[in-house]
């Protein structure tokens, strides 16, 4: 099957405005946090979205997705209810493409001493699409499961959590405490990307 971050290939869109996620390692002051519990008519919404996705599975991940644990998929869906962009068309691997730009754009601010570009850029990564299918068919078959997924709200945090409060720091003209999260912000691409991906470019078919 596909890797999350290693083939980078992505499934369809999640019809409704709702959302997930990817980070790691939390930084000072930032424990791991649940994301906010969804009101009863969010998760009713992304509970049809989750079945929307998973209809596109091939049968093999369809399995693993429905035998995770009630507490992994009630992550899962919180993590979803903080995203309301969408795509049935992009994959992972463009939505990556999007959150390094919107990285880029969020340094650019804090280095041009512009906190609008660097809220705004923030923002929008911590909002980043999600892709054809959501994130598990961009995972290997052996990442779906309770133990592995379960560090996707600490990776959540760590990425989306520091964006959020990054935007909100130079929103109040505190251009250094914002600059200061970058590096927790980095640590949990990273991190996130050291546990799904692997290393980029890297063939089983060389010795």
């Amino acid at each position: 099957m596909r890797n999350a971050f290693r083939a980078h290939r992505p499934p369809r869109r999640a019809i409704l405005a709702l959302s997930l996620a990817c980070g790691l390692l939390v930084g000072p002051g930032a424990s791991a946090q649940q994301p906010a519990k969804p009101t009863p008519e969010q998760m009713q919404a992304l509970q049809q979205m989750m079945q929307q996705q998973i209809q596109l599975m091939q049968p093999e991940l369809a399995q693993r997705v429905k035998g995770l644990s009630p507490e992994t998929k009630q992550l899962l869906l919180r993590i979803y209810s903080q995203h309301n962009r969408h795509s049935d068309r992009i994959t992972l691997r463009h939505v990556m493409h999007e959150v390094l730009a919107d990285y880029h754009s969020m340094n650019a601010g804090i280095l041009t001493d512009n906190p609008e570009q660097a809220a705004d850029s923030a923002r929008r990564l911590a909002n980043h699409r999600i892709p054809r299918g959501g994130l598990l068919p961009y995972l290997k078959l052996d990442d779906i499961t309770d133990e592995k997924l379960s560090a996707l709200a600490s990776f959540n945090d760590s990425v989306e959590g520091n964006a959020k409060r990054l935007a909100a720091a130079a929103e109040q003209g505190d251009m250094a405490g914002a600059a200061g999260l970058v590096g927790e912000i980095t640590a949990g691409c990273v991190g996130c990307h050291q546990m799904f991906r692997g290393v980029p470019g890297i063939s089983p078919l060389l010795k």
